[in-house]
């Protein structure tokens, strides 16, 4: 086991609890705002763009030609984004609507997302814990 990949995983593993944090308290407030007339509903986008940056990087490695400035005023030609750069983002949903009051919060949607996003945040702290378990016992064969 390498530690570069070790302190990489625990990176990403530690951005996608952060975005699940952030998610709960999004929808959170969307519960919170079922009744308020002409509310639109918010979501996090993280993991899309999280897959997006691995892909185009991967790419980015494979590609056949790797392209190059001579001079610092060229365009510059971004083959790939770092996974670290991404960040979750909040995207409000202003093209539904639920009811005549102009709300789009579907309760039951909501709790359904609240439920998937328990199980991930769990799911990632479990993986987190056990980054760190490995990274004890690597440091104790060491």
């Amino acid at each position: 086991m390498s530690l570069f990949n070790s302190t990489s995983t625990i990176d990403m593993l530690a951005a996608g609890l952060s975005a699940a944090s952030l998610r709960e308290k999004v929808i959170a407030n969307n519960i919170a705002n079922v009744d308020v007339p002409h509310f639109k509903r918010s979501d996090v986008i993280f993991e899309s763009e999280l897959r997006r940056s691995l892909d185009s990087a991967r790419d980015a490695h494979t590609a056949p030609v790797q392209l190059r400035t001579s001079d610092e005023r060229h365009f510059t030609v971004r083959l790939h984004r770092d996974w670290r750069e991404v960040e979750p983002r909040l995207s409000a949903d202003y093209a539904s609507t639920m009811r005549n009051d102009g709300n789009n919060v579907d309760i039951e949607q909501e709790i359904t997302e609240l439920n998937k996003n328990q199980l991930q945040y769990s799911l990632l702290t479990e993986r987190l814990g056990g980054q760190f378990r490995q990274l004890n016992l690597f440091t104790r064969l060491a």
